[in-house]
This record gives C-alpha cells, sequence and structure tokens, in this order.
C-alpha cells in the first residue's frame, strides 16, 4: 500500500493506482472529461489536472501514479486557473450551437463549463471546416462538435475490436473520422452505437426520425402501431428524471397513447415469437426428438467446430443467435463464413413488423399499406436493419416504418411536455401485446440464450423446466459458458457481450480450442439493456447492471414465464402461421443474412461478399 495526502487528507492506495482512482475510492472528486477506465486514460482533455506539492508542473490524475509520501491538491488556484482554460481551448474549436444539440443539458462540456464557471471564451475559434456524415441510417458525425476526446476510437478499438474510427491528419488538422478518408457508411462499422453512448459532447449521434413519426401520427390515412422493445421499459424513465416504480412499462404505454400512437404492442410478443423460431431451428440442427410431432430432427453431416469447409458441407453447429443486427453485421464484414450457422428467425422488431401487417391487419381488416408501424428500441442498429431490402414480407416497402431510440421517445415526451408521472397505467395492447417473461429477459445479455434454452427443454421433454434452471448464463462476465443436460444430450452452450469478447470466443472456435452447440451474442456490452440507443447518464457506470436486474424482477413477477405459454403465441400459430417452421413461418418470420447490404453510404455501391461466391 502507498500512503499519500489528497487536500490534506490521509489516503492510502495500492501500489499502481492512478491519483483519479485514490481520490475516488476517497470520496473525493475530480472533474473529468475524455476519461474512461481501463479504455481511454490519455489525458487529453486535461480536465482533470491536479497539483504536487513541490512540482511546477501539473499532472494529469487519470494517468498519473500514486507514490509514497506525495501531496496531491485537487482544487488548488493554479488548478482551477487551468482547468478554466482546458475547457475554455476545448471551446474554441466546438460548435457552442447548443439549443440546437441533441446533448444539450446532458453534455460533459457544457456541464463542465458551468461547474467551472466558463462564462465567455476569449481565445478565437477555430472549428474544424468538414461536412456532416450521415451516410449511415443509424449514426450521425457531426466534426464542428468534436472535441478530440478519442473516446470514440477507444472504446470501439479496445472493447469492440472494430478500430472503425482513426486519428487522421496532425496539429491544427488532426480529426476523428473512419481509416481512409471514408464515410461511416462505406466503413466495417457494425452500428452499435457504442460511440454515441460514450462520446460526451454532441459530435456522434444517432440519425433524428421523431419528425417523421409526428408526421405518421398525424396523417389520418394511416394506423400507428407502436412496439416496445424489453429494454426500452428499464430505462426509458431515466432521462426523465422518473423513479423506477413509477416509470413502469404500462406507464409507458399510457405515455405513448398519450402522444397520439393509436396502438401501444410490446417487442416482447415477438420475442417469443423469436424463441419459438430459434428453439425449433436449435432441435433440428442437433437432431432431437421433438415430443409435439413425435418427429426426430435428423442432424445434418458437419457437426462440429465451426470452419470453412464445415459451413459449405451443411453450417451447423454451433448455432449462433441472430436478434442483435449489429452482430449480425459484424459476423457479416468480419467473419462471412460464419453466417451459415446464424440462425435464420429475424429479430424480434422484424417479426413484429412483418406480423403486424399482416396477421395483425387481417384482424383489423385493413390493408397492409394502411399500418404504420413505429418501433421503439434501445438500439442505433435496428434503424440499419428495418432499412434492410430484403425486411419487406408484407410488400408495402418497409416491414418496419420507423425506428426510434430510447433517447428520441424520451425527446417527444418532453417535446409534448407529458408528465408520466401524472398518467394512469395502461396495458399493452392485445394481441400482440402479450408476452412471457422469457421475452422480457431478451433485454439482458445471456437473456435470448436462457428463453430459448427454457422452450427446448419443453419440445424435447414435453414438459417445462425449472423457469430458472438455466440462471447460469446470466452475468456480465465479458464470455460465459455453461453445459445443460437435454434428453439424449448435453449442451454445451456460450454467451458473448461486447464485439470484442465475440471475437475472442470466435477465433477460439476456429482454433478448436473451445466446442459449442449454441452461441448467444450481443454487439453491446451488457446486452441491449447498455445498447446504444439508451439514455446517456454522465458518469453513471452502474446503470446496465441496474437495468438488467429490472427485466429480471419483471420476469420473476410475470405469471407466465416461458414462451410457449404465452396465449397470443399459441393464438398466432393456431390462427395463421401454423406450426413454427412452417412454410409461412419461414417466409415472415426469417431472412438470409447473407442479402443484408453492407454499405450504405450513397455515393458508392458495392456488391455484396456473399453474391460473388
Amino acid at each position: 500500500m502507498v500512503t499519500l495526502r489528497i487536500d490534506g487528507r490521509t489516503i492510502e492506495a495500492e501500489a499502481g493506482t492512478t491519483i483519479l482512482a485514490a481520490a475516488k475510492k476517497a470520496g473525493l472528486r475530480i472533474p473529468t472529461l475524455c476519461y474512461l477506465e481501463g479504455i481511454n486514460e490519455v489525458g487529453a482533455c486535461r480536465v482533470c489536472v491536479v497539483e504536487l506539492k513541490g512540482s511546477k508542473k501539473l499532472v494529469t490524475s487519470c494517468n498519473t501514479v500514486v507514490q509514497e509520501g506525495m501531496e496531491v491538491l485537487t482544487a488548488s488556484p493554479r488548478v482551477r486557473h487551468a482547468r478554466r482554460i482546458a475547457v475554455e481551448l476545448l471551446l474554441t474549436q466546438h460548435d457552442c450551437n447548443c439549443p440546437t444539440c441533441p446533448r444539450n443539458g446532458n453534455c460533459k462540456l457544457q456541464q463542465l463549463a458551468n461547474a467551472l464557471g466558463v462564462r465567455d471564451v476569449r481565445l478565437t475559434k477555430d472549428i474544424p471546416g468538414q461536412r456532416r456524415d450521415e451516410s449511415t441510417p443509424s449514426i450521425v458525425k457531426d466534426p464542428k462538435k468534436c472535441i478530440m476526446c478519442y473516446r470514440c476510437v477507444s472504446f470501439c478499438d479496445k472493447v469492440q475490436s472494430l478500430g472503425i474510427w482513426r486519428i487522421s491528419g496532425t496539429g491544427a488538422r488532426t480529426s476523428i473520422e473512419p481509416a481512409f478518408g471514408k464515410q461511416l457508411g462505406e466503413s466495417d462499422c457494425s452500428f452499435c452505437g457504442q460511440c454515441v453512448t460514450h462520446c460526451p459532447v454532441g459530435a456522434l449521434t444517432e440519425k433524428d426520425e421523431k419528425d417523421k413519426v409526428w408526421d405518421l401520427i398525424s396523417d389520418p390515412d394511416k394506423i400507428t402501431v407502436a412496439e416496445v422493445a424489453p429494454a426500452v421499459r428499464a430505462s426509458w424513465g431515466e432521462s426523465l428524471g422518473l423513479l423506477r416504480k413509477i416509470a413502469t412499462p404500462e406507464r409507458l404505454v399510457a405515455t405513448m397513447k398519450h402522444l397520439g400512437f393509436q396502438y401501444v404492442f410490446d417487442t416482447c410478443f415477438s420475442a417469443d415469437l423469436t424463441i419459438m423460431e430459434e428453439a425449433t431451428e436449435l432441435l433440428e440442427r442437433l437432431g432431437l426428438k421433438d415430443s409435439r410431432a413425435g418427429v426426430h430432427h435428423e442432424q445434418p453431416a458437419g457437426e462440429g467446430v465451426v470452419s470453412l469447409e464445415s459451413n459449405k458441407r451443411s453450417g451447423t453447429l454451433p448455432l449462433f443467435t441472430s436478434c442483435c443486427p449489429a452482430w449480425v453485421r459484424f459476423a457479416r464484414t468480419q467473419y462471412p463464413e460464419l453466417l451459415p450457422n446464424i440462425s435464420s428467425a429475424k429479430s424480434p422488431q422484424q417479426m413484429f413488423g412483418a406480423v403486424a401487417k399482416t396477421y395483425y391487419a387481417k384482424i383489423l381488416g385493413v390493408p397492409a399499406e394502411k399500418i404504420s408501424v413505429i418501433s421503439v428500441m434501445p438500439c442505433t442498429a435496428k434503424k440499419y436493419e428495418a432499412g434492410l431490402s430484403v425486411m419487406n414480407q408484407a410488400g408495402t416497402g418497409r416491414d418496419v416504418d420507423l425506428v426510434l431510440t430510447t433517447r428520441e421517445l424520451c425527446a417527444m415526451i418532453k417535446e409534448e411536455g407529458v408528465q408520466p408521472e401524472r398518467l394512469a397505467e395502461e396495458k399493452f395492447d392485445s394481441p400482440l401485446g402479450v408476452s412471457s417473461g422469457a421475452g422480457v429477459i431478451f433485454g439482458a445479455t445471456g437473456g435470448v440464450m436462457e428463453a430459448a434454452l427454457r422452450t427446448a427443454y419443453y419440445l424435447v421433454t414435453g414438459k417445462n423446466p425449472d423457469p430458472d434452471a438455466f440462471k447460469d448464463v446470466r452475468g456480465l462476465d465479458g464470455w460465459k459458458e455453461a453445459q445443460f443436460e437435454l434428453p439424449g444430450r448435453t449442451l454445451s452452450v456460450a454467451v458473448a457481450h461486447g464485439l470484442g469478447n465475440a471475437r475472442r470466443l470466435i477465433e477460439a472456435l476456429k482454433q478448436g480450442r473451445v466446442k459449442y452447440d449454441f452461441v448467444e451474442i450481443m454487439a453491446c456490452p451488457g446486452g441491449c439493456a447498455g445498447g446504444g440507443g439508451q439514455p446517456i447518464l454522465l458518469d453513471d457506470d452502474e446503470i446496465t447492471s441496474e437495468r438488467s436486474k429490472v427485466l429480471y424482477a419483471l420476469d420473476n413477477r410475470a405469471s407466465v414465464r416461458f414462451s410457449h405459454e404465452n396465449p397470443a403465441i399459441k393464438a398466432i400459430y393456431r390462427d395463421f402461421l401454423g406450426e413454427p417452421g412452417s412454410e409461412l413461418a419461414h417466409r415472415l418470420l426469417h431472412t438470409d443474412q447473407s442479402r443484408w447490404e453492407i454499405t450504405t453510404c450513397r455515393r458508392k455501391k458495392v456488391a455484396h461478399a456473399a453474391d460473388s461466391d
């Protein structure tokens, strides 16, 4: 242990600890801007500077290690002056048109300027002249707001393993952009949106579609149908200042009805639908008997560790989940040989759009063209997914017309002046709003795996397992493994969240170091609960865990905890789809990921990699 003094207090810290970490552990706050623990500790912003007794220079606390007998001042006149100058310098290169910025009121730079008393920028402005990059359907880059903190660069490289953002140029010409001067839509970006949630300012944002949604709500010739993703119910109240006990799913329904949505449904319904299709596909690949029909699914040749050759023969095992479009896009660009291993089941968002414009249109007795489907997602990649040309099974152009992030929905609530706490709770509309607890936990890492195993066990045995029998796949470890017993088979499964962990898992598979039957991958750390479209809370590192706890609590309280027991799921198969894996189910609920467009930039089009095989 090292003993030092910070602002007159004697502190003990482990050797190798930074001044910032030691101060935080002691309950002392040092402001930061570019800092991300273990990811971006470069001291680029110099907001975290402190004074060391006996030293002429101020040092950055985020990457200066404590020393025995060190005396630190965190708020001396020199330090306060230096921090103000640092923020003022950042403001000279920042477009300070705050009222029109989507991060207004939730901007780290704005927060620091206010806290440090920066009321004027006395230095000459030198704002970068690059154009906005709007080449993707998911993410917008505004270089005039970039403060060169490098958080996006570090997170994409160290956590997501893609390294899309690069430091380009030198000196005053330095900028952050995709490699080789490409637009984002030309890159291998997964559109996960983690760069957006980790940007401290408004340089990276989701592509805003709120005005288009308002137009649909106001159109008298349209029936507006909203679907709300599982993870949204755990986060929507955060940026509105609502307590979790107030920000219930039912109050969210009431709030959205107040905004003008005619029907508010639950994507957990289509998550249950996804489980029925994916669990059926898993049994087929495993060659296990389905107790419902008494048939045996013959296992194709080629079982074993994933390799290009086995994929060309059959693409059998392991089966990878498919509900995360950022993960699918990652696989499409980084590991195209894996595509046959990815489940053909669509994501819950896209399944919902397809059945809303077919099954539900039939219930209402209206043509599919009259229904507009707006999804509310914790994800920026969902905007990309909804716009894919293959997602048009209802023949209206798009099965899901528009996608709002959780942040965009909250902005609409604020814009309309709705006070959710004053509204009486309302249930999701029926039948596409009826769901199980298994559908709810889709929003947490490991949730898809757990939900699928609950139903797979039932399909094989004809009996329900303990709903919590598969909870070993829960938790925030980046790569989890477990084994479960099914009759006639020991099932080896794995769960990874964060694309860097996904890459490590895939490389281990390719090298033969591990072998699995079923793998769940979510692009965002923590799964959808930590999605790129979720509310951005400054300085709250534990929020993803808290959101996941909300989802598991909802599952635990649910009257139905198995997807196959959802009465609305039973009804849609009985009255419309037939059975899981039927011809109609395949047409509406499945997709060929090799046909997904990769390049989204208008100025350049490239052939699909799979099409050139």
